[in-house]
């Protein structure tokens, strides 16, 4: 005769497979997080030279717009070459020569990932890797007798970590 399977049985089972299919998701958030955090800095960026023809005499704003540069200041102007930080622009032939500081191809697409909102398809993954992490935790709690010494160590470890980033948010 066959012996029921207890429901935490089943919770360890999916618990585990799910974490192992998780792993491979969760190495690119951790890479991409760990990138984000030096986006303010050129730390992976690679330099990219970038030749581009736009309409003659346009304004400065224009130029910023077509370009995606946010904050675009002239620094100089002599003759029909405007000067801005990392390029040029030609008033008269319309060409934009300048430097851009992109991260290289995979690491774009990490941040991307971590950076998808909802008109992005791969919002579909994000949420479903937040609702596979909130089942981790508190498939955790279920796979042990709420009245076992590790379930109340683990409530209070579980506790500890609410806190701790509660006070890193807000210090």
């Amino acid at each position: 005769m066959k012996k029921k399977k207890s429901s935490s049985l089943y919770m360890r089972i999916i618990h585990r497979y799910l974490g192992f299919f998780l792993a491979g998701i969760m190495t690119v958030y951790a890479i991409s997080g760990i990138v984000l955090i030096f986006r303010d800095t050129d730390l992976f960026k690679t330099e990219k030279q970038i030749e581009r023809k736009i309409k003659p005499n346009t304004e400065i704003s224009a130029i910023a717009k077509s370009l995606r540069i946010r904050n675009l200041k002239v620094e100089k102007t002599e003759g029909d070459i405007v000067y801005f930080q990392n390029g040029t622009y030609n008033n008269k032939t319309g060409m934009v020569n300048y430097t851009s500081k992109e991260l290289p191809f995979v690491l774009n697409k990490f941040t991307h990932l971590h950076k998808a909102t909802s008109s992005d398809p791969l919002f579909f993954l994000n949420i479903f890797f937040g609702v596979s992490l909130l089942f981790f935790a508190v498939s955790s709690f279920l796979m042990f007798v709420p009245k076992s010494k590790i379930f109340k160590k683990g409530i209070y470890f579980a506790i500890a970590g609410f806190v701790f980033t509660i006070i890193i948010l807000f210090v």
